[in-house]
């Protein structure tokens, strides 16, 4: 061993700087193996006393003794050195003697690494230094040169001081304009004071050290280029420190339209506040603010089309030579979703038509008031002096989507290696259900078949687990982990480590049998029924993996509803009766919850199938085939703060049959009470849902009824990603009753958009099949909103959505059962909760009844339309009864 490697070894850093002061690039160079032996030794652990030691005194000689400038920046950014590494002057110093170029080499080859690489600024600003050439402009370079600059205050005087005495300052600003997500970083302080990126940047254009031409140019077209608010937030606020002057604004008219036509809300309302001082003063052409126009009014932010109505008012006002450009531009409001813009519009028009009044004119102003509301249409005309536009001829025709199909599932992986490579997808992707269904059956059969083949085509997916790899230290903190005292609860992914470890032996069989054969009852909280019995599958599958392998699942899903076929089930219990195979317990009952037993007529067919194989479970097949349909059990509404909730009883059906079943089946015919949730409930992630639902795939009420609470949270508590499984519930069997309908009602009252679209989803295909009982959700949205549990403009956004595909006639047959329980509210002076948001949802309403044709008359819609003013509230109202009022045209 060399000196130099001993020196390291102890880790004396000094010692092995002053060492490497002598050596030649030869000897150097001659190091080099040593140091990558034991830089390859140490990355075993990495983490212990002896690495922790050496890393630095390595960092340093290794980059000392790379000849190559390509070999020493990637030794210098290595991540294995990167929390153990030299100090960035230890480097600064061995490096020191190399060339120029070659240190230049070397700063810029680190710079162009990306920023997550974390290489040291202070090193990289060294070798530039050292080097005396151009700073780097990259990602990595320019952020931790901001970082370094505004962090510096120790160094005294005000981040303008530091900026102006910079001596690379102008590339680097000019880089910050081009990289992505600066605006976090230089955003604080947000005044535009000298310590401030805004006011410095700014104070620094004035000063003439930054060209002002380009400084603007550049943060106009950052703004143009579009990127994260919190960056168009920065360069929105430096534009305004500037101080643009009349004519700066006048230069650059084309990008003022641009940005007020695309560019996010806050930035197109200053292009239009530029845009819009230019046309007041005179110089904004005619033609050119009707093209601003143009693209202003077909923005869907309300506060942008009126504030752009607003000075195409004092422009027609002012310039009366103007109407013939500037009316056709305000008719590009007739087509706005809203009613209240259309009718600013239309005010417009009246009142300046006669400053360019001519028939060319009105035909194209009366062409553009057909996308008027009806009760404005007629206005127009009388206003255009043309014929009233008919009403549509066309009966009306509700647009729904397809009802969906379910997807049969392939048969189970026909090799051991094709099982391997789904269970890698299905561990990386997650959510599948028919994928999770397809390898877990793909698993038990090959297990059956060659045990060994199976165990070698897994070895890469097992591999890559944490507990996979080749220390066998590892395997008694596997089994640990996987014992039932440890693990609790699992989700699919445990599932399948479950299986995998099995295969690999690192579960001991008593573990297994201890988890098949323990006590029910761990679970309290509302979802432990159907977590029970999801996890008594896994365990059991594991367990008989390890003793006595099943030759194939009985409960494989047909379906992707989870929908299992009878005459299917029957020839996999045929199979079990030729091959002498003894069927699981847990296996079974799941098969029997899944069996298709609405075709009446399919299942007697196959219940006199099964019960020719003369074995105990063909019998017990053909008996639940055959059973009376079943009776719904009885349940209740029940209240708990701003919620509303459904408890349920005994399930008959089940409860017949359930000392047949496993104990951890036995629960799933029991009550439901959503009032007794866990506090410590452990089933916090949601993907599990769509696996509980396939364990009834005939009986999705009893599924809601135990979600319910999660459900209600997505609006109460404004959680997220729980209204996931609404639409699945929407496609699933069995009755849709007062637990799926409140689950759908609190989902389209969601906080987040994400929650409020699958919400709709899932209440189209209710509507597509048939199942929607559009009145029960109007009502039960109404007395949700009253109650404070679901916000009216969230249930608005989700209503809008709906009608937006088509389905007005829909969307009208709930709110018209909503509208009246807010009414009476507002009527008798409720308060003003269910008032906020009231407009804009009366607002759907109102479209909803003019698209669909509805007619006749709504409770208390009189009053709030009688009331004094023009509020949201009041304009709707009056729409909404002259859409309900309209004579049906002969």
């Amino acid at each position: 061993m060399s000196s130099l490697l001993e020196l390291v070894r102890a880790g004396r850093t000094a010692e092995v700087v002053g060492l490497l002061d002598g050596l030649t690039d030869a000897e150097r160079r001659g190091h080099v193996a040593e140091l990558k032996e034991l830089r390859k030794e140490l990355r075993k652990e990495p983490w212990n006393s002896q690495a922790r030691r050496a890393y630095p005194a390595l960092h340093a000689a290794g980059a000392a003794c790379q000849t190559g400038a390509a070999g020493a920046a990637s030794w210098l950014a290595a991540a294995d050195m990167r929390w153990s590494g030299a100090s960035p002057a230890v480097l600064l110093h061995v490096l020191g003697d190399r060339e120029a170029d070659w240190l230049a080499d070397v700063a810029h080859r680190l710079a162009q690494r990306p920023a997550t690489a974390w290489v040291p600024y202070e090193l990289m600003a060294g070798l530039v230094r050292l080097a005396g050439c151009a700073a780097p402009t990259t990602d990595a370079y320019v952020r931790g040169w901001a970082e370094h600059v505004h962090g510096s205050w120790q160094c005294g005087g005000t981040l303008l001081d530091r900026l102006r005495k910079d001596p690379h300052l102008v590339p680097l600003v000019g880089a910050l304009f081009e990289t992505d997500d600066i605006g976090g970083r230089l955003g604080w302080p947000d005044h535009d004071g000298p310590d401030s990126w805004t006011g410095a940047l700014a104070g620094l254009t004035a000063e003439g050290v930054l060209d002002r031409r380009r400084t603007v140019d550049a943060c106009v077209a950052r703004l143009l280029r579009g990127g994260p608010a919190v960056d168009l937030r920065l360069f929105l606020r430096l534009l305004k420190a500037l101080e643009l002057s009349r004519d700066e604004e006048r230069e650059r008219i084309a990008d003022w339209l641009a940005l007020a036509a695309d560019a996010a809300s806050p930035v197109a309302a200053h292009a239009q506040s530029v845009l819009a001082a230019l046309a007041l003063d005179g110089e904004l052409a005619p033609g050119r603010l009707a093209e601003m126009s143009g693209a202003v009014l077909f923005r869907s932010e309300k506060k942008l089309v009126r504030a752009q109505l607003v000075l195409l008012g004092k422009v027609l006002a002012r310039n009366a030579d103007a109407a013939g450009e500037l009316l056709p531009a305000v008719a590009e409001a007739f087509g706005h979703e809203d009613s209240d813009v259309q009718e600013r519009a239309l005010k417009l028009v009246e009142r300046h038509l006669r400053k360019a009044d001519s028939q060319e004119l009105r035909a194209r102003l009366g062409s553009d008031a057909e996308q008027l509301i009806p009760a404005l249409r007629a206005r127009a005309a009388r206003t255009l002096g043309v014929d009233p536009m008919p009403a549509a001829a066309t009966v009306y025709a509700e647009v729904l989507p397809p009802v969906p199909e379910p997807v049969r599932l392939s048969p189970a992986p026909r090799t051991a290696v094709e099982v391997a490579e789904e269970v890698g997808a299905v561990l990386a992707s997650g959510d599948d259900v028919g994928a999770f269904e397809r390898v877990l059956d793909g698993l038990v059969r090959h297990a059956h078949d060659d045990w060994a083949a199976l165990a070698e085509a897994l070895e890469p997916v097992v591999s890559r687990q944490w507990w996979g790899g080749g220390d066998t230290a590892f395997a008694h903190r596997t089994d640990d982990y996987f014992s039932p005292s440890h693990l609790g609860f699992f989700f699919p992914s445990h599932g399948l480590d479950l299986l995998l470890a099995t295969v690999r032996g690192r579960v001991r069989t008593s573990t297994l049998r201890r988890a098949v054969t323990q006590e029910t009852g761990r679970r309290a909280c509302v979802h432990g029924a159907l977590a029970g019995a999801f996890e008594a599958r896994l365990w059991e599958v594991a367990y008989r993996l390890a003793t006595k392998p099943l030759p194939l699942l009985l409960s494989t899903p047909t379906w992707s509803t989870g929908l299992l076929e009878p005459d299917e089930l029957v020839d996999r219990l045929d199979t079990y009766r030729r091959l002498g195979a003894e069927v699981a317990a847990a296996d079974f009952a799941q098969a029997l919850l899944r069996v298709r037993r609405s075709d009446r007529a399919a299942a007697s067919a196959a219940a006199e199938r099964a019960a020719a194989l003369g074995t105990a479970e063909g019998a017990r097949l053909a008996r639940w085939l055959t059973a009376p349909e079943a009776v719904p059990p009885t349940h209740g509404r029940v209240t708990a703060g701003s919620r509303i909730l459904v408890e349920y009883g005994d399930v008959p059906e089940l409860c017949d049959v359930g000392e047949d079943f496993p104990a951890d089946f036995q629960p799933l015919a029991r009550p439901v009470d959503d009032l007794k949730r866990s506090r410590g409930c452990p089933h916090w992630d949601a993907a599990i849902y769509a696996h509980w639902l396939t364990l009834l795939p005939e009986r999705r009420e009893l599924v809601a009824a135990r979600l319910l609470g999660d459900l209600s949270d997505l609006a109460v508590n404004d959680d997220r990603g729980t209204a996931a499984i609404l639409p699945a519930l929407a496609e699933s069997g069995g009755e849709a009753g007062d637990a799926l309908r409140l689950g759908l009602a609190y989902g389209l009252g969601a906080r987040h958009p994400e929650d409020r679209l699958a919400s709709v989803d899932a209440l189209l295909v209710l509507a597509a099949r048939g199942q929607l009982d559009a009145a029960g959700l109007g009502a039960d949205l109404g007395e949700l909103v009253r109650r404070g549990a679901v916000k009216p403009l969230r249930l608005a956004e989700s209503a809008r959505t709906a009608a937006s595909t088509g389905a007005h006639g829909t969307v009208w047959g709930m709110l018209r059962h909503t509208l009246p329980v807010l009414l009476a509210e507002l009527a008798t002076g409720g308060g003003p909760a269910p008032a906020r948001g009231l407009g804009e949802l009366l607002a759907v309403a109102a479209e909803c009844a003019e698209r669909s044709g509805a007619r006749g008359e709504l409770p208390h819609l009189a009053g709030a339309a009688d009331r004094r003013g023009s509020s949201r509230l009041v304009s709707q109202a009056r729409r909404l009864r002259a859409a309900l009022a309209e004579e049906v045209a002969a």
